[in-house]
């Protein structure tokens, strides 16, 4: 048996194998979850051609979460493949390169601060709000979030629109809490997916956290990422919400 047996799980953002998204797919199939994964745009031809990598090939649909239309038909389309949620992984962030500039965060144009903000905070709770009718008995929301406890190398606007979601999610459980739905973040560290080859100085976040985090970290594996979005996914933690989980070897517990 697994720990998601019989769970029914939209997985959002899925684009390439690497991704976090997809580890968390195939993870959830592996324990017994039916999984549906999103995309959209031009991104959406190569979900559909990612997903026959999984365990069992699942439904793709299409869904942007700054398009009120797409939100508004979530449940229609999720209807198509589901007849009802248990859980909903948030599995999206964007920032163009004015965002992640490396050198001034000063100069970051409030256009660009704000689009990074609305994808990568905002819709989470936009999210929420589109699932929570097919979630009528309860479930979990999971999403993924780079610790923004402190300020990063070139990390810049995008750390400050994952400070957004930390916050974001801390809201959303608040309001979700009486609905029985659980709202909790998983902090990875630094992972080598597509998001990360738009982020100068990454090799410098990997460097330090292969020194300083005491379990080591290994930036190719997706695996235990993964494992703990699964697990808040299941019911192993039902009075557990508003949370953050970190995943990063340990690196966040520690000094000089």
């Amino acid at each position: 048996m697994g720990i998601l047996d019989g769970k029914r799980i939209l997985v959002t953002g899925v684009t390439m194998d690497s991704s976090i998204g997809f580890a968390v797919a195939r993870v959830a199939q592996q324990h017994g979850a039916t999984v549906v994964v999103s995309n959209f745009g031009r991104a959406l031809g190569i979900t559909r051609r990612i997903v026959n990598r999984l365990p069992e090939p699942c439904p793709v649909i299409e869904l942007d979460v700054t398009d009120a239309d797409h939100l508004a038909g979530l449940p229609a389309a999720l209807g198509e493949h589901l007849d009802g949620l248990d859980g909903v992984v948030h599995s999206i962030a964007y920032g163009n390169p004015e965002t992640l500039l490396g050198q001034d965060f000063l100069t970051g144009p409030w256009e660009d601060v704000a689009q990074a903000v609305q994808v990568s905070a905002y819709s989470l709770a936009s999210l929420a709000k589109a699932c929570r009718p097919m979630m009528s008995g309860g479930g979990s929301i999971v999403g993924l979030t780079f610790d923004a406890t402190v300020a990063w190398p070139a990390y810049d606007w995008m750390g400050v629109a994952k400070a957004g979601l930390e916050s974001v999610s801390r809201y959303t459980a608040r309001d979700l809490g009486p609905d029985g739905i659980r709202v909790n973040l998983v902090s990875a560290g630094p992972l080598k997916t597509l998001a990360a080859k738009a982020i100068p100085g990454f090799e410098q976040l990997e460097s330090a956290w292969g020194e300083r985090a005491p379990l080591g970290w290994d930036e190719t594996d997706q695996e235990p990422t993964a494992r703990a979005v699964v697990a808040l996914l299941s019911d192993l933690f039902p009075a557990t919400t508003g949370e953050i989980v970190h995943v990063d070897g340990g690196f966040h517990a520690m000094g000089l």
